[in-house]
């Protein structure tokens, strides 16, 4: 689960988000701040076992700015995700808290689909950056910078977050594995597993061979590509 701080001065907007957060998988509201130096406090001081992993973060407060807040912890190197929730849209505000990393950068008011698409596409990004290990591809670089920028197109019909689910399986099985054998393995139809993993075949991220059983037609199996330094 991901642990949240939800921060904002007003209250009734402190119970909009925590209600949002509630009805998306994979978070959890781990506290709330109506002000600055509360939510540095609440970061900074929450015990090692239990940390915030992401602080949905406010910028205009009564006791200081939400870049307050994450220059303090910046400076403290404060390992949290920040995602800027404001009404706010003064561009050198932006430049300045992407300047000291924020996730992302969301101008209220706004609904609750957009609210689920920041969440889970960070909520993929996390994932991500906690399976990947050793040699990255550029797309898992990408992923890792929470960036789209230079990967490669998905056709249309192909999920992103389901492409990365399939990409991670074929990771860390360590054996070719036929679109059967995945299928199985991640719960989806063999026929979508297939098209996920001849589109990584196709962008040359994974390998592809026949399997030759002892009867009947060759079944093409799919295996992870190892780089010369040893990637995992």
């Amino acid at each position: 689960m991901i642990r949240t701080l939800i921060v904002d001065d007003d209250a009734l907007t402190l119970e909009l988000h925590r209600s949002y957060l509630e009805r998306i998988d994979g978070f959890f509201v781990g506290g709330e701040c109506t002000g600055a130096r509360a939510a540095l406090t609440a970061v900074l001081e929450q015990p090692h076992d239990e940390p915030f992993d992401l602080v949905l973060l406010d910028i205009t407060m009564p006791d200081g700015s939400g870049i307050d807040v994450l220059r303090g912890l910046r400076s403290r190197a404060a390992a949290v995700d920040v995602i800027a929730i404001t009404g706010v849209r003064d561009a050198d505000t932006v430049r300045q808290m992407a300047a000291l990393g924020v996730y992302q950068y969301l101008v209220k008011p706004f609904p609750f689909a957009v609210f689920h698409e920041r969440l889970t596409a960070y909520r993929t990004y996390r994932e991500q950056a906690r399976s990947t290990a050793g040699e990255a591809t550029q797309a898992e670089i990408d992923a890792l910078l929470g960036r789209t920028t230079g990967t490669i197109p998905i056709p249309k019909g192909l999920s992103a977050t389901t492409l990365q689910k399939v990409t991670a399986e074929l990771r860390s099985s360590g054996a070719a594995v036929s679109a059967s054998e995945a299928a199985v393995r991640l719960g989806m139809s063999r026929v979508s597993v297939r098209r996920y993993l001849e589109h990584l075949a196709d962008s040359g991220i994974i390998g592809r061979s026949a399997r030759y059983g002892s009867r009947g037609r060759p079944e093409t199996e799919y295996r992870w590509i190892r780089r010369a330094s040893g990637d995992d």
